[in-house]
């Protein structure tokens, strides 16, 4: 049977652990906000390479053509890598091409710099809907690196559900009362220390919670 166009749910017996490199998916997922970043803070010297990018506009619409380009070429290599697409970069995808379209063809920055804004809220208001009917939806994200009972994984998505309201929050914050350049800056620089100390202070919850774990003691119990 040939695998789904979308990754399993975390539940169903026949999903198996990805064996693509962590590091190689770190790239994928991070690597288009770094070619943003980068496009942003040098498109003349771009330009100047690749004049044909001057049709696009000032740094920002340069820097939102690549990100588009960035993101496609970073969906295109999972699904050669692993015959899947993994759910969230698949929604984080399409909101970028909508936006990044109407940011380029409009010539308003507004619609990419409010990207952050309705990814991170879509993302949370799916994962706390996800809670009132009674689904831990973070397992599509973490299932391949952690082994959560139930309650473990209710309390991480209703954390995870606020962090993502909290990150379009801080977007909203920073775009709206701070420059284009200081915006990139914080997008990349800032989001992601946030998100990894944020990520970090979830271990205690995780290691309560973990299966392995029960299971091991479990075992030296029986001995």
């Amino acid at each position: 049977m040939n695998p789904p166009i979308l990754e399993r749910d975390p539940s169903d017996p026949q999903k198996k652990k990805e064996s693509v490199n962590p590091l190689l998916k770190l790239v994928l997922e991070l690597g288009p906000l770094m070619v943003f970043f980068f496009a942003n803070a040098r498109s003349a010297w771009l330009v100047q390479k690749l004049p044909v990018l001057a049709e696009f506009g000032g740094p920002l619409f340069v820097a939102t053509a690549l990100f588009m380009a960035a993101t496609a070429v970073a969906l295109a290599a999972s699904w050669l890598l692993m015959r899947t697409l993994p759910i969230m970069p698949l929604v984080s995808g399409v909101v970028v091409f909508i936006f990044g379209a109407l940011t380029l063809y409009l010539q308003d920055d507004v619609f990419i710099k409010m990207k952050p804004t309705i990814v991170n809220t879509l993302f949370g208001g799916v994962l706390l809907g996800g809670l009132y009917f009674g689904r831990s939806l973070l397992g599509y994200v973490f299932d391949s690196a952690f082994r959560l009972d139930a309650e473990g994984w209710r309390k991480l998505t209703f954390r995870w559900g606020l962090f993502f309201l909290f990150l379009a929050l801080a977007n909203e914050v920073v775009w709206r009362n701070f420059s284009t350049d200081f915006w990139v800056t914080f997008k990349v620089w800032g989001i992601m220390p946030i998100t990894l100390l944020f990520t970090f202070s979830q271990m205690p919850l995780i290691l309560r919670h973990s299966l392995d774990d029960k299971t091991e003691n479990a075992e030296k119990a029986g001995k």
